[in-house]
């Protein structure tokens, strides 16, 4: 029989403190930890009006906090998961940093780099542009560092974080991906090198798989294919990732129209 406490936290709410803004707006653009993110940067914005200002005094003086937040893009959650480290199967939730979790939330350890009204500017975030902020708090290193917590399955895998692959771009893939980013405004170029950069193999988060004659990584509707060797990837060309049929309809929206001249001008298709 449950208690009357029971029933009063069986539905808790949460409120965010603050939004965070980067140029993060993808799962497949965010590095898998903040160790990984090279000091990518990002800035959090508390919102006004609720004495933060008060809250945020002494943070400064911390080299590294906690970011506690919201996995706004994951509605649903899985209790197996397959993380991208694993190569022995699939994984329960709880022994993993899935963002597909029962609640959603999320945590980071990130760099401080400094504090300017209600914003509070952060390196080696791995979090998304538009991220809920739930709380921030110091990491203090006597004890929230454990050097031997152990790895868990972890031991059984590659080391991490993998040294980042060497991405480079043919002459033509170069000039494809200057029209795309100049005709419809994506960092095609920028989205490619950080998705490629964390690993070449199959993965259908990173939209990347293997065809009969090579490999391809989708990005929005544009098909990229290209070729690993060592540590190195070699983007060789852009596609459109529509069919002929799609492309000779007749739709007129600015996408459709963009990837018409896109054929037009390089005779590719996806």
């Amino acid at each position: 029989m449950s208690s009357d406490l029971d029933k009063d936290l069986s539905r808790l709410v949460v409120e965010p403190i603050g939004i965070v803004r980067t140029s993060l707006a993808t799962k497949v653009e965010a590095a898998r930890q903040p160790r990984a993110a090279q000091g990518a940067s990002a800035h959090i914005e508390l919102f006004p009006g609720r004495n933060f200002e008060h809250a945020l005094e002494d943070l400064s003086r911390w080299k590294l906090i906690w970011v506690i937040f919201w996995f706004h893009h994951n509605p649903g959650w899985r209790p197996k998961v397959l993380p991208p480290r694993s190569t022995s199967g699939r994984k329960g939730v709880f022994a993993t940093r899935s963002p597909h979790r029962p609640n959603p939330i999320g945590l980071s350890v990130v760099r401080l780099e400094k504090i300017e009204g209600l914003n509070v500017h952060i390196l080696d975030a791995d979090i998304l542009d538009g991220t809920p902020v739930l709380d921030l708090k110091p990491y203090v290193a006597y004890t929230d560092s454990h050097p031997d917590a152990g790895n868990g399955w972890l031991d059984d895998q590659p080391a991490d974080p993998v040294a980042a692959y060497a991405v480079t771009f043919t002459p033509r893939a170069a000039e494809q991906a200057h029209w795309i980013e100049t005709r419809t405004g994506l960092g095609i170029d920028e989205r490619i090198r950080s998705t490629l950069a964390l690993g070449p193999e199959p993965h259908p988060y990173r939209r990347i798989r293997r065809l009969d004659d090579g490999m391809q990584l989708a990005v929005k509707e544009w098909r990229v294919r290209f070729s690993v060797e060592g540590r190195e990837v070699r983007v060789a060309s852009i596609a459109s990732g529509f069919r002929e049929a799609q492309l000779a309809s007749e739709a007129d929206d600015d996408v459709l129209r963009a990837h018409r001249e896109f054929r037009q001008a390089w005779g590719e298709l996806g």
